[in-house]
């Protein structure tokens, strides 16, 4: 039985006034990302884009790095880089939001070196693909970039942004079985058309409502639940959880596939 006593009328009102600070912060929170990703002067080479004496073959590499500002607490800012036999140089594929200010399009098409840094903050490696149809996994992601629906349009939070393009070659090109990080806010975003759908690693199946509540099963992913773009999940087959902001935990998911 639950009994109230005199005084409750204020607890219970000391409790809503809790409730209220506790969703004012996880609004800041969420709030401190809606800016643009925008575009990095700072360049410091790494060593995980191998060159053509290194690797002749085809490759393709997916990046993330922290975003600059308040926002780089909860967010990562990814990006496609692809190598085909005998090429010399690797072209990178990205979103970069202010773009769009000068520009009908916020795709951003590079000629350079892919392992950068990204507003001084060193790029992290999600994904590294080298099999022998590598040449045509890139000829797949030169027309899934081309398909891309959303380049006319960026919104960081909760999407389309950076990471909801990377997602959206990831889902065109299964072959790479592409699981970006938590942090990757944005990945789960998916227009009004195409709620339920296959996983950005192309192994599971999504539903989402515009990313801000998603739920995502998939034998790359594992379970995932998204609410307001803040991502947990539970990898089973590789033993590892990822949370909002501090992203993954337990070994490293990259391998050369």
């Amino acid at each position: 039985m639950l009994v109230f006593k005199q005084g409750s009328g204020r607890s219970i009102e000391g409790m809503a006034m809790i409730l209220r600070i506790i969703k004012l912060f996880t609004m800041c929170s969420v709030l401190s990302i809606v800016a643009s990703c925008v575009s990095n002067d700072v360049v410091e080479y790494k060593a995980l884009a191998p060159s053509v004496s290194q690797h002749p073959g085809g490759i393709v590499q997916v990046y993330g790095a922290r975003t600059w500002g308040a926002k780089e607490a909860l967010a990562v800012h990814t990006w496609i880089s692809t190598k085909k036999a005998g090429e010399d140089k690797y072209t990178s594929y990205e979103i970069i939001g202010w773009r769009l200010r000068h520009n009908d399009s916020a795709l951003v098409v590079r000629k350079t070196k892919p392992d950068r840094d990204w507003w001084g903050h060193a790029p992290q490696l999600l994904l590294d693909y080298r099999q022998d149809n590598a040449d045509e996994v890139i000829d797949k992601i030169r027309q899934a970039v081309t398909d891309y629906p959303f380049k006319e349009t960026y919104h960081a939070w909760p999407g389309p942004n950076s990471n909801t393009f990377t997602a959206y070659i990831g889902k065109e090109v299964s072959e790479l079985g592409l699981d970006l990080p938590s942090t990757a806010i944005g990945k789960d975003y998916r227009g009004i058309t195409d709620i339920i759908g296959m996983s950005p690693s192309g192994t599971g199946v999504q539903a989402s409502f515009f990313g801000l509540l998603s739920l995502t099963l998939g034998y790359e992913e594992g379970l995932e639940l998204n609410i307001l773009g803040l991502n947990v999940e539970i990898d089973l087959f590789d033993l590892a959880v990822e949370l909002p902001g501090v992203g993954r935990i337990g070994p490293d998911p990259v391998e050369d596939k």
